[in-house]
């Protein structure tokens, strides 16, 4: 890390890490800065988001069950936050992975272990707050199944840095505090978060995402986590009434870009174009939520119409809404659902098969598995363009 690229305004400060080769670490400086970050343009950007966050908070509040569509939102942000790690995981590995069992990859692993890092963080955080508990165990399950060496669940207790692999710590990108400076650090992060601010909420994320990211605090997972912890804050300052804005598939689109504007808030103090960047953000991918929302709500009265207008069962629209929440079914998975026989489970499969909701997935060995693809259509589109379904398209050629 060159500290000739580290200017006066940088908000921070380097520190010699006594490698032996004259390399250095940055410490950001506490929170909260003194810096005018409320410029027009940040003004700007902060009313245009903060009216699209309300539109979707107003969605999430009046969705009749929005545990239902809380599902797909989530797997797409883990695959979507765990590819900006490398990760190569898509929507219908999860879905097999899920449904089946069966031992997965390290990238489909990666992903399975946010899913449910994200679900224990929004279970218990009524309980625990944001706190320095939370936030450990959330990692300890993000890191399950990469071995001790990751430390789960515990703050790195050596220097690490943001380097291509093969390059010294000397040429790194970025090098993060090292070990002692840490638990400070994060301790200002945590206060900073829960004090009252004169600044909005979003300018007070986008600060707190980009100091989680420059801290840096664990040996592995500080990018999935710190984009995890966006959501949360989201729902802890009841901003968002269910779990349903990620930013992951906005960051994932522009990951120099994300990278680089952190990178330029370390040495340079450029605040305003991240602010700004992570702001347009929400706006972006709360309007994406939106879209994507109303389409899911559209094509679920599409699939309940379908099945009551076809005089199926009331067992066959349990499984049409378990399907929004997850969008693959096996007969174990009905059986569960249902109450039923494992035969009474596939015959109500088969009613969706038979109307187009599901179709089955070849996969090698005995079990049989089957996925509403037109669910899985909307969630894993790169972009949320406002048409119809596909099932209402086909219905009216």
């Amino acid at each position: 890390m060159d500290p000739l690229q580290f200017t006066p305004s940088a908000p921070g400060r380097l520190v010699a890490i006594g490698d032996g080769g004259g390399s250095h670490a940055f410490v950001p400086a506490p929170l909260p800065f003194t810096a005018n970050v409320l410029t027009p343009d940040v003004a700007l950007a902060v009313s245009e988001a903060d009216a699209e966050l309300g539109r979707l908070d107003g969605l999430a509040a009046n969705l009749p069950d929005p545990e239902i569509l809380i599902g797909p939102f989530l797997r797409r942000e883990a695959i979507l936050s765990s590819r900006i790690e490398g990760a190569q995981t898509t929507f219908s590995d999860l879905v097999i992975f899920e449904a089946t069992e069966r031992k997965p990859s390290r990238d489909t692993q990666e992903v399975s272990n946010y899913i449910e890092a994200l679900k224990y963080g929004v279970r218990r955080l009524p309980e625990i707050s944001l706190s320095r508990q939370l936030i450990d165990e959330m990692h300890a399950l993000l890191m399950v199944g990469t071995g001790p060496e990751k430390l789960p669940g515990r703050f790195r207790d050596r220097q690490v840095s943001i380097a291509p692999p093969g390059l010294s710590i000397h040429d790194a990108r970025y090098v993060p505090p090292p070990p002692h400076a840490i638990d400070p650090a994060f301790s200002n992060l945590l206060d900073y978060y829960e004090r009252p601010d004169r600044l909005p909420l979003l300018i007070r994320l986008a600060v707190a995402h980009y100091q989680f990211e420059a801290i840096h605090p664990f040996i592995d997972g500080n990018g999935r986590l710190g984009r995890l912890l966006i959501v949360l804050m989201l729902c802890h300052a009841r901003r968002l009434a269910a779990p349903m804005l990620y930013l992951s598939a906005y960051f994932e689109r522009r990951r120099n870009q994300y990278n680089d504007l952190m990178l330029a808030v370390s040495q340079k103090g450029a605040w305003e174009p991240w602010i700004i960047f992570f702001v347009n953000g929400v706006a972006m991918q709360a309007r994406d939520a939106i879209i994507r929302t109303a389409q899911l709500q559209e094509l679920r009265s599409f699939y309940r119409k379908r099945v009551t207008g076809a005089r199926r069962s009331t067992s066959a629209l349990a499984l049409v809404d378990a399907l929004f929440g997850f969008p693959g079914m096996t007969t174990r998975i009905a059986t569960d659902l249902l109450g039923v026989s494992d035969t009474a489970a596939l015959e109500n499969i088969m009613k969706l098969v038979d109307v187009g909701i599901l179709s089955e997935i070849p996969i090698a060995g005995r079990k049989r598995l089957f996925a509403a693809r037109e669910i899985i259509e909307i969630i894993d589109r790169a972009e949320a363009v406002p048409n119809a379904p596909i099932a209402r398209r086909r219905e009216s050629s």
